[in-house]
């Protein structure tokens, strides 16, 4: 017979181990003692308001779930941490665990110090695309109100070792991390219950390893920033949850702006009865938001059972904490229209009081 006509070629660079991937929605989680794992979106249901939540995550003894987020898997995630470092890790690259397993140290997947923590984790699709690099900002802030912006392009190049993302002093430590277009809202939270907004353009641009300059002055030696949000727009709601289980929802515009380093208004009443402030997010009604206690209870709340309150009230029970338990992580997360909402009877605020804005 005659010879094959037809050559097949293997050309290695059409193919990569990401082809084999789908590109789809999982859920991370990192515990306080750095155990990470991905799990399917689907394995999180919807539950209403008030209630006492499943057990979601089983971790070694003293552990718990810190950060819990959605993320595509062909992502870049930029991981940052305590003392100022960035590592660069593909979602895929983290190993696949079910809701209840611990999974796998975080020391396996980059090359964080023993003695450093992750403090925060932003998903960018690609590292290529300059013009996007060159006109999108990561902001960051400290725990003792130091806050930087430097343009994503200076963040784009992966090293294995990873590399300084910012200056920090030796009593200070990095909260939060988030990407902006260098037009939004900034909005700072204390421990005390107090935030500071101001528009983005209060901070100007700085280089990689600069330190900053001061977002916000806190009230006393104790307190200290638990986090930050980057609002897109003026009509944005904000959610403020303090550790013993109390939440409120309230517009951005009631957050007035006041000039970058002040002391800010008042987010939350913070009472005896609700603990301190522990997270603040921006909300729509078409959020959901996934709570985890130190126990390891986990509970997943549709934003659009949460009415939007005034400013200096006390809020509503988000959760009951048990004996001895707090909140350790709150979190935004994407609602599937597949999982079951199951809804809870209303609660009414409590205690509410009259705003209260006691400019510094």
């Amino acid at each position: 017979s005659d010879d094959r006509r037809t050559e097949i070629e293997h050309n290695a660079e059409d193919f990569s181990y990401e082809d084999m991937i789908p590109n789809e929605e999982v859920v991370i989680t990192v515990s306080h003692q750095g155990y990470v794992k991905r799990t399917a979106l689907t394995e999180y249901r919807t539950q209403g308001r008030g209630g006492v939540g499943s057990k979601g995550v089983s971790t070694k003894e003293d552990d718990f779930t810190e950060y819990l987020f959605t993320a595509s898997t062909h992502n870049y995630l930029l991981i940052f941490t305590d003392k100022g470092k960035l590592f660069w890790l593909k979602t895929y690259a983290i190993p696949e665990g079910s809701k209840t397993s611990k999974g796998r140290p975080i020391q396996n997947l980059i090359n964080i110090e023993s003695d450093d923590k992750i403090r925060s984790i932003i998903q960018v699709e690609s590292l290529a695309d300059q013009d996007y690099l060159n006109n999108h900002f990561l902001v960051m802030i400290t725990k003792k109100g130091i806050i930087k912006k430097t343009t994503l392009e200076q963040y784009s190049r992966p090293r294995i070792n990873g590399i300084i993302a910012l200056n920090i002093r030796e009593d200070d430590q990095l909260v939060n991390v988030s990407m902006t277009n260098g037009r939004q809202h900034i909005v700072i939270a204390a421990k005390s219950g107090r935030a500071i907004h101001f528009p983005e353009s209060a901070v100007r641009p700085m280089g990689r390893t600069a330190t900053g300059v001061k977002a916000i002055t806190l009230n006393q030696d104790k307190d200290y920033v638990i986090g930050m949000v980057c609002a897109s727009e003026e009509t944005a709601t904000l959610l403020v949850v303090s550790e013993k289980g109390y939440g409120k929802r309230s517009e951005l515009e009631e957050y007035r702006i006041t000039n970058r380093g002040g002391k800010g208004v008042k987010a939350m009443n913070v009472t005896e009865k609700t603990g301190a402030l522990v997270a603040i997010k921006q909300v729509t009604d078409s959020d959901d938001l996934m709570i985890i206690n130190k126990s390891g209870i986990t509970i997943r709340i549709s934003m659009d059972q949460l009415r939007v309150m005034g400013r200096a009230t006390q809020g509503v029970k988000l959760i009951r904490i048990g004996e001895g338990d707090e909140i350790s992580s709150v979190e935004k997360i994407s609602r599937e229209e597949e999982i079951e909402i199951i809804d809870s009877p209303d609660l009414e605020s409590e205690s509410p009081e009259t705003p209260e804005e006691t400019t510094e």
